[in-house]
């Protein structure tokens, strides 16, 4: 499996957005950016991370810092999703989970006994350089968002 780590570059991908955009990090490249990998829309714990980034918005903005969200769903739920809780930053459908594959997030899970494939929770800090600065996995929701925008501004 691969595993990304800190210091390394981050793998380039262009996966397409809500409302019929297309994401690419390398469009990010000059400016850093956040792309953290969640679940699933609509989930209690992935609705919880997407509201408490999307209330800090402002701040990775006035930091010069973007946002990418990126899930195995399809665009027609990033849409839904997006809307229904006013998100202002890029979500990514990553349907064929390759992206996922590439930062190494695609892994098996278990819950209740029974093992299935799946993404965990993760954050990636990339600098200007598409470098990665800081890598969070496993992570819990609770503060994380504000831990990840402190790590930006201090870029």
């Amino acid at each position: 499996m691969t595993t990304i780590d800190e210091g390394a570059q981050a793998p380039n991908f262009t996966l397409p957005g809500d409302n019929g955009s297309e994401i690419s990090l390398s469009a990010y490249s000059g400016r850093p950016v956040v792309v953290y990998f969640y679940p699933k829309d609509n989930t209690s714990g992935c609705t919880k991370e997407a509201i408490a980034f999307n209330e800090l918005a402002g701040e990775f903005e006035a930091a010069g810092i973007a946002i990418i969200g990126i899930s195995p769903d399809p665009v027609a739920s990033h849409d839904s999703f997006k809307a229904k809780h006013e998100l202002t930053f890029a979500l990514g459908a990553d349907v064929d989970k390759s992206v996922a594959e590439a930062f190494g997030v695609w892994v098996e899970k278990s819950m209740y006994g029974r093992k299935y494939m799946g993404v965990e929770r993760s954050t990636f800090l990339i600098d200007k350089d598409g470098k990665v600065a800081r890598a969070w996995r496993k992570v819990k929701v609770p503060g994380h968002a504000e831990k990840v925008l402190e790590a930006a501004k201090a870029l």
